[in-house]
C-alpha cells in the first residue's frame, strides 16, 4: 500500500525533470557501464569481446526469469527481479530489453518504486540518456514510458531529437513512426514513413495504421527544378563526346 501510494505521488509530480541528483552517478560500478550497442563497443583492460561481456551479465542477473518478471535470478532465486534489473541496468545502462522490462516491472507493482530497484524506473530511462544520448531506441523507450503517464509533449521531443539522430537509418525512422503514430501525431508519423521507405525500408505495418485511421498518402513525387534555354545548351554539350583534333 505505501509502495502503490509513493507511486502515485510520484506520477503526480514526475513533470519535474529526472537528473543525475535523483538518478544517481554512472561512475562507480564495479562492472561497466558498457554500450549496449555492439557497434560502439570498446575494449577495456578485461579484454572482453562485446558478447562475453554481455553473456557475464545476461547469465546470471538478465535471464528470461528475470526479463519476464517472474522473481529473482540471484540470491538464490527468491523473491522479485528488482536486484537483478538494476544490475544490469547498471552495467548496460541502455540495454534495450532491460528498460522494457524496468517499465513493465512499475506497471506491475503500479508504483515508479518496485520492491528491489536503486532508483525510480523513470531514473533508468534517464541514465540510459545520459549514458549514450545518441542512442535513438533508448529515446524511443523513453518516448514510449512518457506517453503512458500523458506527457505528451515531453514523449514528442524525445522522438524529435531521435529524428534528428537517426539520419540515413531506415529502420530507426519506422520504429520512430510508430511512436508518433501511438502520439496520435499522424502527420510526424507519416513523415518518418516515407523517409523509411525513401531510404528502402519496405514493411507495411505503418503505412497499414495509417490508412486505417485515414492518414496515409503516398509520397510526393520528385520534381525536376526547371532550367533555362542556356544551362539547356551546357548540359547538351557536356554531354556530347568530346572532339579530338588530329
Amino acid at each position: 500500500m505505501i509502495l502503490a501510494l509513493l507511486g502515485l505521488l510520484w506520477l503526480q509530480s514526475s513533470n519535474a525533470a529526472v537528473s543525475e541528483a535523483l538518478c544517481g552517478s554512472l561512475r562507480g560500478t564495479h562492472y561497466g557501464p558498457y554500450d549496449y550497442r555492439p557497434a560502439n563497443y570498446k575494449p577495456d583492460v578485461n579484454r572482453l569481446s562485446h558478447a562475453e561481456r554481455r553473456a557475464l551479465v545476461e547469465d546470471y542477473h538478465f535471464t528470461p526469469r528475470v526479463e519476464n518478471l517472474i522473481g529473482a535470478q540471484s540470491g538464490e532465486r527468491v523473491g522479485p527481479p528488482g536486484k537483478d534489473l538494476s544490475y544490469t541496468l547498471r552495467a548496460f545502462p541502455n540495454n534495450h530489453r532491460a528498460l522494457v522490462s524496468v517499465m513493465r516491472y512499475g506497471e506491475k507493482f503500479k508504483t515508479e518504486s518496485p520492491p528491489g530497484l536503486q532508483y525510480p524506473v523513470e531514473c533508468y530511462f534517464e541514465r540510459a540518456i545520459r549514458f549514450a544520448p545518441d542512442d535513438v531506441i533508448s529515446r524511443i523507450l523513453y518516448s514510449t514510458y512518457l506517453k503512458k503517464y500523458n506527457r505528451t509533449a515531453e514523449a514528442a521531443e524525445q522522438l524529435r531529437i531521435s529524428t534528428d539522430l537517426a539520419k540515413d537509418s531506415p529502420f530507426s525512422h519506422y520504429n520512430i513512426g510508430l511512436a508518433y503514430f501511438e502520439l496520435k501525431d499522424y502527420s510526424a508519423a507519416l513523415q518518418s514513413a516515407w523517409r523509411a521507405k525513401e531510404l528502402g525500408f519496405d514493411r507495411i505495418d505503418l503505412s497499414e495504421k495509417l490508412k486505417a485511421v485515414g492518414q496515409w498518402r503516398e509520397p510526393p513525387e520528385a520534381v525536376e527544378p526547371p532550367t533555362s534555354p542556356a544551362a539547356d545548351a551546357a548540359s547538351a554539350a557536356a554531354s556530347s563526346p568530346e572532339l579530338v583534333e588530329k
